[in-house]
């Protein structure tokens, strides 16, 4: 089945009107070209999922290497392409979301994202899914309005759309919201007729498509590393100790409820019982990571299916219907990489020196602005008629560097 006919003109206009275009591409495929070509995208390749970009201690010589941000999104991207077409979206769409859902990650994930939204507290915060829409809309080069103004990448209204995790703007100091009071303009044409703070149905696609990307690929990653060991989830204790950090960080479940979840995930019969490093544990290990996500998807399908029928499933047609026992288990694997990955000392000594990292350059930054600004970010700060649009230019570049960019930048300013 197809969805393209079920989008209309309202859907696939931008906010900047272009000339016509001589090759014969649909929108949707334009702005997925857009998204893969752009800077923001290629950043994510130096900027850290969860394990480190070092080798594991099961990969000395480097034939596994972590996932990044970059790859991350692209494994997104095709899980929500397939799970998007399977319902009639356009595939090209549902992508486009995929792919652009982690531009705004600042360097050190959602560690430097925290103290992002320290410092930029005059400003308004910082959120990775509000600075997503600002780099698409604002930050990335490639269209202007006539009035002189950067629009982007200049996507369509229905891409926009589908990339916003969080349709509203910061809630009485909320954590997770999609726009800055200062893009509320280009947020407000996106959200144009759309009902209320609801999600698109690609929105969702992609927002389930993430999840199950990250709960499994992190799984794998952390086995890789040899964080995360098979034999420890035989026992009892360690597996309460992972249903109690999956309550109190990912889900409303009890950790008895999880528990069985739990049990029902390894009893499967492609769950492996060691990882090794061997060709044959390899295989046995990326069987489990395929078939992972084939039953989230699977799931996903069959329960929205079930509630809509197998006609497309665009806009505002529907929601994305995910069983409970499914997002139970996808959060058990996202508790398993927090409680064996994330909670390691090293790791959380890591993360307090990148949080002093951040803080110190935003800081050097400042004092030297606009000269230690790159150009695009200069005439922002120049532009800009407040002390606050001025420290929303400094945290536009603080948010644009890699890892190892903020690494180098912070020596050189920051001793």
């Amino acid at each position: 089945m197809t969805g393209h006919t079920r989008y209309t003109d309202h859907d696939r206009e931008r906010w900047a009107v272009e000339p016509p275009k001589r090759r014969e591409r649909t929108p949707f495929e334009r702005d997925r070209a857009r998204v893969l070509h752009s800077a923001a995208l290629r950043r994510l390749a130096a900027k850290t999922q969860v394990v480190e970009l070092a080798a594991s201690e099961h990969d000395q010589h480097g034939e596994h290497s972590p996932r990044t941000r970059l790859t991350h999104s692209l494994e997104c991207a095709q899980i929500g392409r397939e799970l998007g077409k399977a319902f009639g979206c356009d595939p090209d769409l549902s992508e486009v979301a995929c792919l652009s859902h982690d531009l705004g990650h600042p360097p050190f994930g959602h560690n430097g994202e925290a103290v992002l939204d320290e410092v930029a507290a005059a400003c308004g915060g910082f959120e990775g899914n509000a600075q997503s829409l600002r780099l698409l809309t604002r930050l990335e080069a490639k269209s202007f309005t006539p009035d002189g103004c950067s629009a982007g990448l200049n996507l369509t209204r229905a891409a926009l759309d589908a990339a916003m995790k969080y349709p509203w703007a910061r809630k009485d100091g909320g954590p997770k919201y999609g726009v800055y009071d200062d893009d509320r303009r280009i947020f407000d044409w996106v959200r144009e007729d759309a009902p209320g703070e609801r999600l698109c149905f690609e929105a969702q696609v992609m927002d389930w498509s993430d999840d199950v990307a990250y709960s499994v690929h992190d799984l794998e990653d952390g086995l890789h590393a040899g964080h995360i060991q098979f034999a420890a989830l035989a026992d009892p204790a360690e597996r309460r100790a992972v249903c109690e950090l999956t309550t109190h960080l990912y889900c409303d479940a009890e950790p008895a409820e999880l528990e069985e979840r739990f049990a029902v995930l390894l009893a499967e019969r492609y769950w492996p019982r060691r990882y090794d490093g061997t060709l044959r544990t390899l295989a046995s290990l990326k069987n489990l990571t395929s078939e992972l996500i084939g039953r989230f998807c699977r799931a996903a399908e069959q329960a929205t299916y079930d509630a809509y029928g197998r006609s497309p499933l665009t806009r505002y047609a529907a929601d994305l219907v995910v069983p409970r026992a499914q997002r139970l288990e996808c959060a058990l694997l996202k508790g398993l990489a927090a409680h064996y990955v994330m909670r390691r000392e090293s790791h959380e000594k890591a993360q307090a020196r990148e949080r002093e990292i951040i803080a110190e350059l935003v800081t050097a930054l400042t004092a030297g602005a606009p000269d230690t600004l790159a150009p695009v970010f200069r005439d922002f700060y120049d532009e800009a008629s407040d002390d606050a649009g001025r420290l929303r230019a400094i945290v536009d570049q603080v948010a644009s560097l890699t890892d190892t960019a903020a690494l180098a930048r912070h020596r050189e300013l920051a001793g």
